[in-house]
């Protein structure tokens, strides 16, 4: 799915992998950062803070902010440290519960 956004695909021809994000599935590229990916298929917000429920996303795109952070593999972890793997299974964390009762 192309979308407007500032980040831009290297390679148009790089080979896919299907992952679901809260639900719903993407074909992102194989190997990819997964941050980057996401914005690029036009995720906007990764997650809601536990406190004040306002929305976030990258900022940083090093590990330093947790601003990325992402429910996979059953742990919170920095989306801008991981790659893109097929199958993964990636929810917003804190919302996890609602996202799991929506599968």
């Amino acid at each position: 799915m192309k979308t407007v956004s500032p980040f831009l695909e290297l390679a148009d021809d790089a080979p896919r992998v299907r992952v679901w994000f809260d639900g719903q599935p993407l074909d992102l590229p194989a190997g990819a950062n997964l941050a980057a990916a996401l914005l690029a298929a036009g995720v906007q917000v990764f997650r809601h803070t536990p406190v004040s429920g306002a929305a976030r996303a990258p900022f940083c795109m090093m590990g330093a902010c947790f601003e990325c952070l992402v429910e996979t593999g059953g742990r919170v972890q920095q989306a801008c440290m991981l790659e893109v793997e097929d199958g993964m299974r990636i929810a917003r964390p804190y919302d996890a519960e609602a996202n799991d009762a929506a599968l």
